[in-house]
């Protein structure tokens, strides 16, 4: 039931995020005066529709995107004084003039200056821009909630387990012939919460940890047990482990993978929590969650391939590659189900299918703003193509050009859906037969 409950969550999440970002592009469209004629969540045949004024809202069976239809997304076919051009013959022309007939044909008289490619280019920009930007508005409000209500991951400086003896690797777990740990040794107990590492207060245990790393052969612990504080001296050992920056993250090489190197060894871990944060913290996480998704979209070609190898064989799937929404859906269901860590509480559960859908968000706002049709980043680029051109006629003393003929690109738009189509049968079949685990 929590598998199907987790499943539901998801879909419902993708479901809401595709209506908002289309209400992101109709909003702007009826505000500059644009005539829209659809608002359809989903494709493929009508499910449930209805009409409001001169706009119909429906529901259609495929739920993998949506769109709103707006009269004279094309302009007319430049002028050529009525000859037909060079190669009119070729199939691609002939696919370009008859989707220019097919946006024409819409437009009534009482339209002219309500066709979408009549607005100025600002008005263009906004009205696309808006479907991605609701993603990245919806991402943002998300994790401001989940950050502010449930808080990151932390762990804190309160002792949850102390080694019993020296550690010399980082999967060494044998203790036979080994000494006591620095910390058994020094009379650390389960419990305890460290205040200060060698006089530094420390204010979860990753800071505490690169403060012993890089202690000498002796370091000192002030710690607080039932009240009180004591202060406890350990004699560290020498042993490999994952190097820490100075605020106790992780140090990581170009791959991102942590990096290995001589550390001390002390022998105790903190608790494991979800720490509220302040509100202002947002911009930060939502900046890193930007970062890393853009670096998968330009990464993608490679990161497909990957997944390529990865369901044709024994080799694992990158647990931060591109997932379909199959494999989505599948994260949610075993993470509603299972938790992400154990001991997660069903409250847990939820806040990190809260932020799955700000991650999807996110990736939605970010594959939009490439610059290719069909995509919005595709127009948003006609737009400001024919800005550029109207402003160096106006500083020439030009005649002003007219509008981008966005039509022109339509042979690449189709090319590029195919390549959609099959990327997306490519992951879906990743994700049946070697999905991505995180639990």
């Amino acid at each position: 039931m929590l598998y199907l409950v987790g499943v539901l969550v998801i879909a419902l999440g993708i479901a809401l995020s595709i209506a908002l970002h289309e209400i992101g592009h109709l909003l702007p469209a009826k505000l500059f005066k644009v005539r829209t004629t659809q608002y359809m969540v989903g494709f493929g045949p009508t499910l449930w529709s209805t009409r409001r004024g001169e706009t119909e809202y429906g529901v259609k069976a495929v739920p993998l995107g949506g769109y709103v239809r707006m009269v004279g997304m094309f302009p007319p076919r430049p002028q050529d004084g009525g000859r037909l051009r060079a190669g009119s013959s070729n199939p691609f022309h002939q696919m370009i003039e008859q989707a220019r007939a097919d946006s024409l044909e819409e437009v009534r008289p009482e339209d002219h200056d309500r066709v979408f490619y009549r607005l100025p280019v600002w008005k263009r920009i906004i009205v696309m821009a808006g479907g991605p930007l609701m993603n990245l508005a919806i991402s943002a409000v998300l994790v401001t909630l989940m950050l502010t209500m449930h808080g990151l991951p932390t762990v804190l400086t309160t002792v949850s387990s102390v080694s019993d003896c020296v550690v010399t690797g980082t999967e060494d777990t044998g203790c036979e012939g080994r000494p006591a740990a620095p910390a058994r040794a020094a009379g650390l107990e389960v419990g305890d919460t460290v205040v200060a590492v060698n006089g530094t207060p420390v204010e979860d245990w990753g800071q505490a940890t690169y403060l012993i790393q890089n202690s000498g052969e002796r370091a000192t612990f002030l710690v607080e047990r039932d009240g009180a504080r004591r202060t406890l001296t350990a004699d560290l050992a020498e042993t490999e482990g994952y190097l820490r920056a100075p605020d106790g993250t992780l140090v990581l090489d170009p791959d991102g993978d942590p990096v290995l190197g001589p550390v001390k060894f002390f022998g105790a871990s903190g608790t494991f929590d979800y720490v509220p944060q302040p509100a202002s913290e947002a911009p930060a996480v939502v900046g890193e969650m930007f970062t890393g998704t853009a670096r998968i979209v330009l990464t993608l070609p490679q990161r497909l391939v990957d997944v390529a190898e990865a369901a044709f064989s024994s080799q694992e799937r990158d647990p931060e590659g591109p997932m379909s929404v199959v494999g989505v859906g599948r994260v949610g269901g075993e993470i509603a189900q299972d938790g992400l860590t154990e001991g997660d509480t069903l409250v847990d559960r939820w806040w990190f299918l809260v932020s799955l859908i700000a991650s999807l968000n996110m990736a939605l706002f970010v594959f939009n703003l490439i610059p290719l049709l069909p995509l919005d980043g595709g127009h948003i680029v006609g737009a400001l193509w024919e800005g550029v051109k109207k402003a160096f006629a106006r500083v020439t003393g030009r005649p002003a050009p007219g509008p981008v003929d966005t039509a022109a690109a339509l042979p690449v738009a189709y090319v590029v859906a195919v390549a959609l189509l099959g990327m997306g049968v490519l992951l879906i079949y990743a994700d049946i037969v070697k999905p991505i685990r995180l639990t």
